[in-house]
């Protein structure tokens, strides 16, 4: 007998705290009584299940047989049996069940019981209530119990989070280990890897963190959100949820280049002809821009107009450098950009960055030459960047006038 006072409680708060339906757990208090029952009393092979009332909170147990005939079972082991049996095609084909009394009940003996019983039905026989499962029978159903309501609350957890994909979640530090941070989801544990941070950035227990939840992933040891505050969708979702034009999809990103604390550069385009994407990003006094470059450590970002004319679009790309001369090269995909002397330092960035940014976010591999015509970098889709030495002209003149050695 069960105290329904005290079941219908734990039901309610487990469908209210952990979104577990009360369904689901009262199919897996079922199950365990009926594991009980089986590991105290029933015989060998018996099929077992349970039924609790919850009027009255009594069980009822019933043992379950299955509708057979000659042509579904095998009344008899043999030694040809032992022997696989293989069609004309060549595949095996699977024996038939061994006949077993506790599991399974001929049809003749069924239409006894049962007028309209055919081949695959199931009759239930009751079984004899008991009142006392034993410590072990207890035990067996306390785990099983544990065991589906873990169950539960993971398709219940797979199911919140997986609409949540792809989208900003908050939640609380709750520990470092071995460079990685675990958040508190609340209902779940999110982890933040080293290489999904932004470099620079240092968080203590307690704090609340924002990051994008790029990947929910089930496994045998359970559900693992796994965070990242460098991808570069981060940056499209905190933008959307600052500016208005984004979330309503009338500005659209059309290309993100980003690494992670330091710069990025983005492309975006406008449908409606009266709203100026860059503007928009940027808001009044630079108010919009202001506020996703707080939430990402001061990292820079560089907004530009997306641009169907591809020589236009790479010249956007290399700002803030001036650019005299763009020449695409279509087979190998590859831009050669020119630009005065002055602007070498401004194309190539620190550390090759602007050029590398820009390759990333063209897609194009592109070469920056001075007014000369040397190369002075080079940078691939990939980011990959290669610098070459320039003389400048003072520099040649310097050259000439120093003494040569023999």
């Amino acid at each position: 007998m069960f105290d329904l006072k005290v079941m219908n409680s734990v039901l309610g708060e487990l469908e209210e705290e952990r979104g577990i339906p009360r369904e689901k757990v009262f199919e897996a208090i079922e199950a365990a009584l009926a594991t009980a029952y089986k590991k105290e009393y029933a015989k060998k092979g018996q099929v077992i299940r349970a039924k609790l009332d919850m009027d009255t909170g009594t069980t009822q147990f019933m043992q379950v047989k299955e509708v057979v005939d000659e042509s579904s079972v095998r009344m008899e082991e043999t030694d040809e049996d032992l022997e696989p049996k293989v069609d004309a095609e060549g595949n095996v084909i699977p024996l038939l069940p061994l006949y077993n009394p506790e599991q399974h009940i001929l049809l003749s003996d069924a239409k006894f019981i049962k007028r309209d019983a055919s081949v695959g039905d199931e009759l239930v026989f009751p079984l004899e209530s008991k009142d006392d499962y034993g410590r072990i029978a207890a035990q067996t159903a306390k785990q099983v119990i544990i065991q589906k309501i873990r169950e539960a609350e993971k398709v219940s957890v797979v199911a919140e989070f997986g609409k949540r994909e792809n989208q900003i979640v908050s939640g609380t530090v709750q520990r470092m280990e071995r460079g990685n941070i675990y958040v508190d989801l609340g209902r779940a544990t999110g982890i933040l890897p080293y290489e999904a941070q932004i470099p620079g950035e240092r968080y203590r227990q307690g704090e609340r963190i924002r990051a994008l939840l790029y990947q929910v992933e089930e496994s045998p040891r359970g559900i693992y959100l796994r965070l990242s505050r460098a991808h570069p969708q981060f940056l499209v979702k905190l933008f959307e949820m600052e500016v208005p034009e984004v979330a309503n999809g009338v500005v659209v990103f059309k290309a993100v280049a980003r690494e992670a604390g330091s710069r990025s550069k983005v492309a975006v385009v406008s449908s409606d002809s009266h709203v100026d994407p860059v503007g928009s990003l940027v808001g009044q006094r630079g108010v919009r821009v202001s506020t996703v470059t707080s939430e990402l450590g001061g990292e820079k970002i560089d907004i530009i107009e997306w641009n169907e004319d591809q020589k236009a679009f790479i010249e956007e790309a290399i700002s803030p450098a001036r650019v005299i001369s763009v020449d695409l090269d279509d087979t190998e995909h590859k831009a050669t950009i020119k630009v005065a002397e002055d602007q070498q330092s401004l194309a190539i960035g620190r550390g090759g960055q602007n050029v590398r940014l820009a390759a990333k976010l063209t897609g194009w591999r592109i070469d920056i030459q001075s007014q000369g015509g040397a190369t002075v970098a080079e940078a691939t889709e990939e980011g990959e960047v290669a610098e070459a030495p320039v003389e400048t002209p003072a520099a040649e003149e310097k050259a000439a006038e120093e003494p040569k050695t023999e």
